[in-house]
């Protein structure tokens, strides 16, 4: 091996004996090494996991009631589209600024198809929803995005069997819908010949539909090859899902829907916040939960996001709780708390 222009060179006062050589070329005998504390590596990404889950939980259990003010004086579908444009553009040009590669044509493919999924297709689907039905009740029906995402990753090819306790899981969740939705009143008629049901059918079916499409999604997001960083993988979504709508948007004729002078402040201010908080922030955390946790603990902030949805809903939006959705929530709860647990024996 041959030494560095620095260590060849020794100082030329120096007189090299042999005791200087010998104790030059000594064996020297190894010092201790002093103890420095291990700081574990698993310290940072657990912070970061409760900051990422605590911003989806608290932000997606608002964005319910965002929703129904922004399309009050707004298109639905447009809102959304231009909603999640601009936020996947912001977030586009934050990743590139920040050193992200240009995604491959593979994964812009694979990240354009998770964003069809869960912006274009979910979130187009709650969009209309809430023009139908309250703003806490979708946050409910949502709750049971696990027991869709079980069975789904089921069926799937290479899919894994549940367990006992997840089968009596799922049961016990599809009890809950029924009980929130009650579809005997959807064919039963009262005394005078009306209809009894109480809420929008068409309003449950696109949450349902929305629903279920996230829960694709988000599995097809565990498997597919996607941008190399979470915020490149966000900006692709976002964009590519937000397009998508928009395209929808003008297809449905709702440009000539758009009147300037009649949008609200509480609107227009809920649309503001749904880019910044709802798009961008809440995205960007879901995404990093999709990329290092299991699907089932990523989707687990469903189990706070009716309650924000209720007490906002109740205290800003004059929406009625009652005790029927109450008895549905715990008893949905209930069974993705018995999936979470018995989902896979070895599941960390």
């Amino acid at each position: 091996m041959t030494s560095s222009p620095k260590e060849a060179t020794l100082p030329i006062k120096a007189m090299l004996t042999e005791e200087t050589l010998s104790e030059v070329f000594a064996e020297k005998t190894p010092q201790p090494i002093p103890h420095i504390p291990h700081i574990p590596r698993q310290r940072s990404s657990r912070t970061t996991f409760y900051i990422a889950f605590s911003a989806v939980c608290l932000i997606w259990g608002s964005t319910y009631l965002g929703v129904r003010f922004a399309i009050e004086t707004l298109p639905p579908l447009l809102m959304a589209g231009v909603r999640f444009t601009i936020a996947g553009c912001i977030m586009f040009a934050w990743a590139r600024a920040s050193g992200s590669a240009m995604p491959s044509w593979q994964e812009w493919r694979s990240a354009s198809i998770v964003g069809a999924m869960l912006v274009t297709f979910c979130n187009g689907a709650f969009t209309l929803a809430m023009g139908r039905v309250p703003s806490s009740l979708g946050a409910l029906v949502a709750t049971s995005l696990p027991i869709w995402m079980v069975l789904l990753d089921w069926l799937r090819p290479e899919g894994k069997r549940p367990t006992g306790g997840v089968m009596i899981g799922i049961a016990l969740g599809f009890s809950g819908i029924v009980v929130l939705v009650q579809p005997w009143h959807y064919f039963m008629q009262s005394a005078n010949g009306a209809s009894s049901r109480p809420l929008d059918f068409i309003g449950f079916v696109l949450m349902f539909f929305g629903t279920i499409a996230w829960a694709v999604g988000s599995i097809y997001a565990r498997h597919a090859k996607l941008p190399a960083t979470p915020r490149m993988t966000t900006a692709v979504e976002l964009l590519s899902g937000g397009v998508i709508m928009l395209i929808i948007a003008l297809c449905v004729g709702e440009a000539s829907q758009i009147h300037l002078d009649k949008i609200s402040l509480k609107s227009f201010t809920a649309f503001l916040y749904l880019i910044v908080f709802g798009s961008i922030a809440a995205f960007s955390a879901y995404t990093w939960l999709l990329q290092n946790v299991s699907a089932a603990l990523a989707s687990s902030y469903t189990y706070v996001n009716p309650v924000i949805a209720m007490l906002l809903g109740a205290t800003l939006g004059g929406e009625s709780i009652t005790a029927n959705m109450i008895a549905a929530m715990i008893v949905i709860m209930m069974a993705v708390g018995m999936i979470a647990k018995y989902r896979t024996p070895n599941a960390s």
